[in-house]
């Protein structure tokens, strides 16, 4: 008998099939709550803009399931004295002398680099510094509000004696302006929620990567202050050195909050800064690659970690690193095309 033909093959697709995508979603119980950093003239401040962050009603980015309707914003970092700086962050500022005059280093922050807040860290009133006086600080914080017109973030030294008659002053000499106060510990907060009270300012609340501990502050500060008068920090740790840490309890924050917890219904922030803490991300070592890529992508790469673990407010050391992040965060909320691998590392526009 004739041997059987096998029947033709079926004709090879020539184009993937179009499925729509359908994610599941949920609704959440809870919502961040809305913090605004500033005042313009209009409400009684001299800023030029205010930065309203958190109100969103959903897991970090999810943007399917819920609403966030500010993104998250970056205060560049300056201190009040000369520090040593990496080269890469000191060439971006055309040298080290820049970084002897703290109004100026704000300055290029605003005008050239697009900072939506300065951070101004008042270091050397640490005693183990310089001790410089309060009334001294203060007198910068001043010249810091004539010098740039974009909210302001005022840091203590870390110290917390000093601390604790520091920025009190602070929030007196800036009323009306809504500063944030940075930072109230659990060492301290008492000083500063009163003042906060008193004058109207806004309170980063400072722990240690402790979820425990974050809520225990917030129920202190809220005997005299709302939640949105509370921004919250769970410290960032650098890659290398914790980052995992950090990261995990930002997300419980974020998680708890949006499923009801409403002691963690503060926006956070993060001192994205702390990259540079890494030896790695600066040292001289040819088997690391070269420094003036290396030191910002440490940067970078807390920074991405963080905003995806659910963090409104940045306070960042090198401009390269604050673009890369800000691309992203535009790229996510949808507003623009995402970057290519160029841009995420610093490198064309």
């Amino acid at each position: 008998p004739p041997t059987p033909t096998a029947p033709p093959p079926p004709p090879k697709p020539k184009e993937l099939p179009k499925v729509e995508f359908k994610p599941l979603t949920r609704k959440y119980p809870g919502k961040i709550v809305e913090v605004t950093i500033g005042a313009t003239r209009a409400d009684g401040g001299t800023r030029s803009k205010t930065v309203t962050i958190g109100g969103e009603t959903m897991p970090t980015f999810h943007l399917f399931e819920g609403s966030q309707p500010h993104p998250p914003v970056i205060a560049g970092d300056v201190f009040d004295i000369p520090i040593p700086v990496p080269r890469p962050v000191s060439e971006c500022f055309g040298g080290k002398e820049t970084f002897q005059d703290p109004f100026k280093w704000a300055k290029m922050w605003v005008e050239k680099f697009g900072a939506d807040l300065i951070d101004f860290e008042l270091i050397s009133t640490d005693p183990y510094i310089k001790d410089t006086p309060v009334n001294e600080a203060v007198r910068m914080v001043e010249d810091m509000l004539q010098a740039v017109d974009v909210p302001l973030i005022i840091g203590g030294s870390g110290n917390p004696e000093k601390d604790a008659k520091l920025l009190p002053k602070v929030a007196e000499v800036c009323e009306g302006e809504r500063v944030l106060l940075s930072s109230a510990t659990m060492d301290m907060w008492e000083p500063v929620a009163q003042a906060a009270k008193k004058h109207n300012q806004v309170v980063l609340a400072w722990t240690s990567i402790e979820v425990n501990q974050a809520k225990e502050l917030n129920r202190k500060l809220f005997q005299y202050i709302p939640k949105e008068q509370i921004v919250m920090d769970p410290t960032s740790a650098a890659l290398g050195y914790g980052i995992e840490y950090a990261f995990t309890v930002m997300e419980r924050i974020r998680l708890a909050a949006v499923l009801g917890d409403e002691e963690l219904q503060c926006p956070q922030g993060s001192g994205t800064a702390n990259s540079w803490g890494a030896r790695e991300a600066w040292k001289t070592d040819p088997e690391l690659g070269p420094r003036a890529y290396r030191g910002p992508l440490w940067e970078t790469v807390g920074a991405l970690t963080y905003l995806l673990a659910g963090i409104d407010l940045f306070i960042m050391l090198h401009p390269g690193a604050a673009r890369t992040l800000k691309d992203v965060i535009g790229w996510l909320m949808g507003e623009k095309n995402p970057p290519t691998f160029m841009e995420l590392i610093g490198i064309g526009k």
